[in-house]
């Protein structure tokens, strides 16, 4: 190894470089950030000419972000160390600090569709509207100054929502399309491979139960909805499986969440643990009862079924997405058997309405790897590799043991 590529100390501005690299850095500040930037990397992969680094930036969900980065095996710069350092080119899918690092910033969306406003404690104006998360002037300009040098944007209908929240920003957004949208088709012929890998039985079916984060989530109201889930199906034919918002096991910390759903996992339900890819269950699952997280609406994507057991209009921009499925999805009921309704969202499945909806989350299918690639090596200044920046489908998932007994190994 040359001599100047040695690992200064912890507390200096240089760390492991090598000589004439670019240099990358991925900010990370949740769990979920983490998740969705790890679909950059292939993107970056093999390419001798650039050094990705790592860091993770303040947030009241840090122990998510340092869960997101583990099983990368790669070093983490503090935080220190990466506000004095210059680079080439940043990746970031959230706001907070990013304005302090020294280099062009890429800002990428972490979830699909934008469908939240942002909560009031997000912004700097009281009583002014709120705005759509991520795409307001308190995500994106510090001291009249955007601070992203690219906004990557899923939809071209995102720039109409840009130019209303933020019109400063527009010269510098980028339709690129989205990762997660993409690579979920892309898995969609791998269905039954996944439904293998996860443990279902023959002739089984998997009810999957999504919750995003926040007071208007279904996570608070878990208690009313799994003893019915217990009570009412079949451990026979149905195989359930929870799946929580990454920020409420960082928020609430691993052992709450895990506690508070002890007694549902010891009679059966899955308990999907925040650093599983939630992606390839949603492609297995045979229904899915969801609230306006991002998870529902990428089961537009897919043959699932959907119920919503929540959904607070008031949080949820409407013309989103997310806000156009809460008028097309059937609601849960509290005085109907669950079987029934079950049956009922399957039988009146309204799959135009429904790819109506998918279409929204991204107006460049399939392009996502072509798109960003080609965005972010032009920041950098070098020309793209020889060859096509493709994203590879999902791999096959942690099997869950025994499925049907509770257990996810962590």
């Amino acid at each position: 190894m040359p001599s100047d590529t040695r690992p200064a100390s912890p507390r200096s501005a240089q760390w492991l470089t090598l000589p004439g690299c670019k240099r990358v850095l991925v900010v990370v500040h949740t769990e979920v950030y983490g998740r969705r930037l790890r679909d950059l990397l292939p993107l970056l992969e093999a390419d001798l000419r650039v050094q990705v680094d790592f860091t993770i930036a303040p947030h009241a969900f840090n122990a998510g972000a340092e869960r997101s980065l583990r099983d990368l095996d790669s070093a983490v710069l503090p935080w220190e160390v990466a506000l004095r350092a210059e680079y080439d080119l940043v990746l970031a899918a959230g706001s907070q600090g990013v304005e302090q690092l020294r280099g062009p910033l890429v800002r990428l969306p972490h979830g699909a569709g934008h469908i939240k406003l942002s909560r009031t404690t997000d912004d700097r104006d009281p009583g002014a509207s709120r705005t759509v998360s991520g795409m307001g002037r308190q995500y994106l300009v510090r001291e009249g100054k955007v601070v992203p040098k690219a906004m990557a944007l899923a939809h071209r209908d995102d720039l109409a929502t840009l130019e209303r929240t933020c019109p400063e920003a527009l010269p510098i957004a980028e339709v690129v399309g989205d990762a997660t949208h993409d690579r979920i088709v892309s898995s969609l012929p791998l269905r039954r491979r996944y439904r293998a890998a996860l443990g279902l039985r023959r002739g089984q079916k998997l009810l999957l139960v999504s919750s995003t984060w926040g007071v208007g989530s279904s996570f608070n109201r878990l208690d009313a909805l799994l003893p019915r889930l217990l009570t009412e199906l079949s451990p026979a034919r149905y195989l359930i499986a929870v799946l929580v918002h990454p920020n409420v096991w960082s928020g609430h910390g691993d052992w709450q969440v895990r506690s508070w759903l002890s007694a549902a996992r010891r009679r059966g339900i899955v308990v999907i643990p925040p650093e599983a890819d939630w992606r390839q269950p949603l492609i297995a699952a045979d229904w899915v009862i969801g609230d306006h997280g991002s998870v529902t609406l990428y089961a537009t994507l897919t043959h699932a079924a959907i119920l919503l057991a929540r959904f607070p209009t008031a949080d949820v921009d409407p013309a989103s997405p997310g806000a156009e499925l809460a008028r097309t999805a059937p609601a849960l009921s509290p005085a109907h058997p669950l079987p029934e309704q079950l049956a009922y969202a399957r039988a009146e499945y309204p799959a135009a309405a429904y790819a109506r909806i998918a279409h929204r989350i991204s107006s460049e299918p399939g392009r996502f790897g072509r798109n960003t690639r080609r965005l972010m090596y032009g920041l950098l200044g070098l020309g793209e590799p020889a060859y096509a920046p493709l994203l590879p489908p999902l791999p096959l998932p942690t099997p869950w043991v025994g499925a049907g007994v509770g257990e996810v190994p962590v």
